[in-house]
């Protein structure tokens, strides 16, 4: 049985003069020690699928299972265990506290889930330190770059040795070199530690680094290489976004 599941999950939103199908019946299914790249252009439904993923929206039909458990049994007390003791979620901003340190950001997920001020700072500073920021822990956020400042978003995301890590374009603010540091760490993160890694992005180098490379059109799932050779062989542009070209 995979680690985290998804069955027919559709999540609409209707506005005044559409309905937009951001996720259309999706079905997914990842293994723990499995890191899973997910790619699709602006607006196809990638961060709504996280969300859906992180008990952080409600699917209109569909079953999200995690461990074999189904998100819609659990009660919202668990939710919120849910998400601060199994999921490491790197938003694509990184929501940060701006007038502490990079260490007590990186400490939050830990301390809203019950950990001890020493221990929460402990682990908290060893991530930061593997995210290349060991001699920056002690700087307030507001002077950190916003590359450095994503780094300390992805430290936060990865404390408490979450077993289920959903990443919405976190090398977006990194240069090449420390964006391939960034990936290969969530990939060892996968590997070492039996998690499912969810990575949203856009950037091919990245996605190359994943066991496997989806694609999300239309809020329907796919494979990223079989599109990509479909494309390919009616002359199409096989580029993803406009970020891309």
């Amino acid at each position: 049985m995979a680690l985290l599941e998804l069955e027919g999950v559709v999540k609409h939103y209707r506005g005044a003069a559409e309905e937009v199908r951001a996720v259309d019946g999706v079905d997914l299914a990842i293994e723990a020690g499995e890191m899973v790249a997910l790619l699709g252009p602006s607006g196809s439904g990638k961060t709504t699928l996280l969300l859906l993923i992180a008990a952080l929206l409600e699917p209109e039909a569909g079953a999200i299972r995690f461990d074999g458990r189904a998100h819609a049994a659990l009660s919202e007390p668990e939710r919120g265990g849910f998400l601060l003791g199994e999921v490491g979620f790197v938003y694509q901003s990184p929501h940060l506290m701006a007038h502490v340190s990079a260490a007590e950001n990186a400490a939050t997920k830990l301390l809203l889930g019950g950990a001890g001020m020493r221990a929460a700072q402990t682990q908290a500073r060893e991530w930061l330190g593997r995210v290349g920021l060991a001699d920056r822990t002690d700087t307030i956020v507001d002077r950190l770059s916003g590359g450095e400042r994503q780094r300390v978003a992805i430290a936060r995301a990865l404390t408490g040795e979450p077993r289920l890590i959903l990443a919405d374009e976190p090398t977006g603010n990194l240069d090449s070199a420390r964006s391939k540091e960034i990936v290969g760490l969530l990939r060892g993160v996968a590997h070492e530690q039996d998690a499912a890694v969810l990575l949203v992005t856009h950037d091919h180098e990245a996605a190359a680094f994943a066991d496997r490379r989806l694609a999300l059109r239309d809020g329907r799932l796919c494979d990223h290489e079989a599109e990509a050779e479909a494309l390919a062989g009616t002359g199409m542009p096989a580029a993803i976004d406009a970020s891309d070209r």
